[in-house]
């Protein structure tokens, strides 16, 4: 077995799409970042490299280069998968927390699981994806943080 730990944080700005989780969530503010930036599957993907100990998101794919400007994470998470099919490591199970103030997350979360359980070719029962806020504390209201946790365990 294998343990990785990933962590993303965004801040909320202006004419933004709000993404998570590959879904759009209607909010009059989105995430400021290079591709579409989707904390919680940046967070997944950094748990998977990490678990890997491979490189890290920034790494693989660079703010730099213009090919990751606005791209879907999914396509990411995609391409991470493949990394992890070339091992002898498959996801065991994968637990989430989503940070936000707001918006109310709950509606969202079962096509959350759905899209990740998809990308990485899991079943759904291995993706657990829980929000919560700060309570009015932190950096909710400005912007929203991801963590992941994930198992891999040999083939």
């Amino acid at each position: 077995m294998r343990i990785g730990y990933g962590y993303d944080v965004h801040k909320l700005v202006e004419i933004r799409k709000l993404i998570l989780g590959g879904v759009r969530i209607p909010f009059e503010k989105g995430l400021e970042g290079h591709s579409d930036a989707d904390v919680l599957i940046h967070a997944v993907i950094d748990a998977i490299l990490g678990a890997l100990a491979a490189e890290d998101i920034g790494q693989l794919f660079p703010d730099s280069d213009e090919t990751y400007k606005d791209i879907d994470s999914r396509i990411l998470l995609k391409e991470v998968k493949k990394i992890l099919d070339n091992t002898d490591y498959k996801i065991g199970n994968l637990d989430t927390t989503i940070c936000a103030q707001e918006p109310k997350l709950q509606k969202y979360i079962l096509q959350m699981r759905k899209n990740i359980a998809s990308d990485l070719q899991t079943e759904i029962d291995n993706v657990s994806i829980k929000a919560t806020t700060e309570e009015g504390l932190g950096i909710s209201g400005k912007g929203i943080s991801a963590t992941a946790v994930v198992l891999l365990k040999t083939l």
